[in-house]
Order: C-alpha cells, then sequence, then structure tokens
C-alpha cells in the first residue's frame, strides 16, 4: 500500500513542479525574432526602429550568429563538442524582445508577433505564451492519466487491504467465534479489524511520504536546468494535498477492512 501511495506522490510532485516551472516562466513574456540569412543592415534599422516604437516592448537585445552558437555550446557543456563537426554556423540571427508585464496579454502578444512576421528581413517569430499554451495542453492531458493512474493504485490499495484484514480475521477465527458466543455484537467484532485498517492506511501514507520527501531534498540539492533555463524553484507537496493523500488512505483502508469483515460474517453467518 505504501508502495501504491509512493507512486502516486511522485507523480502529484512532478506534476506541480513542472506545472510551476510553466507559470514561472509564462510571467514573463518574451518573443524571439529571427532573421533571415541575407537580412542586410538597412532591414536590420527598420526592425530595430520597429521595435523601439512599440509602447509594450520593455526591452530588446541583438543576438548575433555567432552569440547564439556560443550560447548554444554553454547549454549544451560536454556534448557541445558534437558541434565541431559542422562546415558553417546553422543558427540565425535574432532580436531577443521583452513585453512589459502589464501588457502580456494574449492578443496583443499575437498581434505583435504578426506585425514582426510581416517585417521584411525576418524568417520567423516564436513567442513565449505560443509554448506555455502548448505545455498547458499537455499537462491537461497528463492530469487526466494521473486521475486514472490514481484511481488505479487507489483499487490495488483498497485489494491488498482488504485480503490483509482478511487474513488478519482468519487468523482469529476462533477468538471472534468465542466472542460471538458471549453475546459479543457484530459492531463490537468489527470495529478493532476496521480501525486496524484505518491505520494501516494512514502509516502507510506517512511512510510513503517520508521516503518521497527524502528524495526530493537529495534531489533539490542538485543543481537542475534545462539547456539555459534553470529550474530554480523546486517545491514539495502542499499540506492540504498530503492531508488529503492522508484522509485518502484513512478511507481507502477502512473501505477495504468494511468489505472484509463485511464477506467474512457473511461465510460466517451462511
Amino acid at each position: 500500500m505504501a508502495i501504491c501511495i509512493l507512486i502516486l506522490g511522485a507523480f502529484i510532485l512532478l506534476y506541480l513542479n513542472v506545472y510551476g516551472w510553466i507559470q514561472d516562466w509564462g510571467g514573463s513574456m518574451s518573443i524571439s525574432v529571427y532573421l533571415a540569412e541575407d537580412v542586410d543592415k538597412n532591414e536590420l534599422e527598420k526592425i530595430e526602429q520597429f521595435l523601439k516604437d512599440q509602447p509594450n516592448v520593455l526591452s530588446y537585445r541583438f543576438v548575433s550568429k555567432e552569440e547564439a552558437l556560443r550560447q548554444f555550446k554553454q547549454a549544451l557543456g560536454p556534448q557541445s563538442k558534437l558541434l565541431s563537426a559542422l562546415a558553417s554556423n546553422p543558427l540565425p540571427a535574432s532580436f531577443e524582445v521583452q513585453l512589459k508585464s502589464a501588457n502580456n496579454k494574449s492578443n496583443s502578444l499575437k498581434a505583435l508577433a504578426m506585425r514582426l512576421g510581416k517585417l521584411t528581413g525576418v524568417q520567423e517569430v516564436q513567442y513565449s505564451e505560443a509554448w506555455i499554451t502548448r505545455f498547458k495542453d499537455i499537462l491537461e492531458v497528463v492530469k487526466i492519466i494521473g486521475f486514472i493512474v490514481g484511481g488505479l493504485l487507489a483499487l490495488g490499495a483498497l485489494f491488498i487491504v482488504t485480503n490483509t484484514i482478511k487474513l488478519t480475521i482468519y487468523s482469529r477465527k476462533e477468538e471472534i467465534e468465542i466472542l460471538k458466543l458471549v453475546g459479543a455484537t457484530d459492531w463490537f467484532v468489527k470495529a478493532p479489524f476496521i480501525i486496524e485498517g484505518m491505520i494501516q492506511g494512514v502509516v502507510s501514507a506517512v511512510a510513503a511520504l517520508g521516503v518521497l520527501h527524502l528524495g526530493f531534498l537529495v534531489f533539490s540539492m542538485k543543481k537542475t536546468a534545462v539547456l539555459t533555463l534553470a529550474v530554480a524553484r523546486l517545491q514539495f507537496i502542499p499540506l492540504a494535498i498530503i492531508g488529503g493523500i492522508i484522509g485518502l488512505s484513512l478511507v481507502v483502508g477502512a473501505i477495504g477492512s468494511f468489505i472484509a469483515v463485511g464477506r467474512f460474517f457473511e461465510v460466517a453467518g451462511s
């Protein structure tokens, strides 16, 4: 049961951190304006003047082909040796444009990107929100998969608890029969097993979350980055969700125990 909860908790932890990273990345909207190979000085000046005239442009920076290649090599690290076989620099020059936060609206961002794309000398325009939207769509699918996986894991935990309590009941069959003979009610006999199942659920959840937190602490000590985008802010599962996981484990333990004792008394009664 602890393994089931550990898998579910790891999935939730990964989802929350990836979603938080995307939200942080999306908080600073930017546009990358990739220039054509044959762009001349006059076209370059017109593009730069266009950017200067835009009220929602906070800043912009020209990145030459050489600088783009140098940054790419830094991002690759030890794997940058693979680029030594290139006969020429395949990366285009570009303008990296940062927008004012007050104007980070989807419509204005798309409109500016379209206007930039129509300028002579501009080969392609990419803006951060387009990638963020795609990532969020993927995360929505992942969330649905997570619910399905979580449901299957909950059923697996329910099966485990049911069979564990069932074995416990059968090992105490003679004690139960003696209690029934001296006048004990069904619920007097059932209650300890249901409580045992609830305790199993809570202990399993606490153990799984403890192992998960230990693994999180070890992982967070290492510097993690995706190319040049550092994942600086890692967070553990919030207390509200931790409480929900423990509560769900308690409920699953109680239901599994209830099913086990119910089946036992049905067999015993027949």
